[in-house]
């Protein structure tokens, strides 16, 4: 046989075998896109169900007392002293250590008249000795001096106060010159 004859040949299948191998590449071309998309979709969707297991909620506070504490604040922030006193007792019953509900506690007692001040100076106090850097317990006690008359123990607390939040010290050297309570402090609670 001769080259030209192989030459022909190697054309005519050429001719015959490029178009399949052509419809093969597109084919395979096809099948990846398709693949890949399938991929991102299922990316996404396991994205999507791994976040329908969580929200953007914080997590629930599950500390003892912390949910007690929490139904105080908010009747607290109403005005509602007397059942707040009760929820924030609850809340000590469960986590005596809970330096936030003492402060709320005794915030709560003075809210209530004079016949629970003193009751109320002891949890400002027991706020305190817990925690140290509780602004709040210093500007509330300060303003608590101030309404028992014990001028030289506002002041203290005022100059405590000063080095924890310059904001509630104002508020409590406007108190203690006025000889009034300042309005909002309710505010100062935080829940968990």
């Amino acid at each position: 046989m001769d080259s030209s004859w192989k030459c022909e040949m190697l054309k005519r299948t050429n001719h015959a075998i490029l178009p399949i191998f052509f419809k093969m590449e597109e084919t395979m071309t096809s099948v990846t896109i398709r693949v890949t998309t399938m991929a991102v979709a299922l990316s996404f969707f396991a994205t999507g169900a791994l976040a329908a297991g969580s929200s953007s909620a914080p997590a629930r506070d599950t500390r003892p007392g912390v949910s007690q504490y929490n139904s105080g604040v908010k009747h607290m922030k109403k005005g509602k002293y007397e059942k707040a006193q009760a929820k924030f007792e609850a809340a000590l019953d469960r986590n005596p250590d809970m330096a936030e509900a003492h402060n709320n506690l005794g915030y709560s007692l003075r809210k209530q008249g004079t016949a629970k001040y003193e009751e109320a100076l002891s949890h400002y106090d027991r706020a305190i000795e817990l925690d140290a850097n509780l602004a709040e317990a210093y500007m509330y006690r300060g303003v608590l001096h101030m309404l028992m008359g014990n001028e030289a123990k506002a002041l203290q607390d005022h100059r405590a106060l000063t080095k924890l939040d310059r904001k509630l010290a104002d508020a409590l050297q406007a108190a203690i010159a006025s000889g009034e309570e300042p309005d909002g402090l309710d505010g100062l609670a935080r829940s968990w």
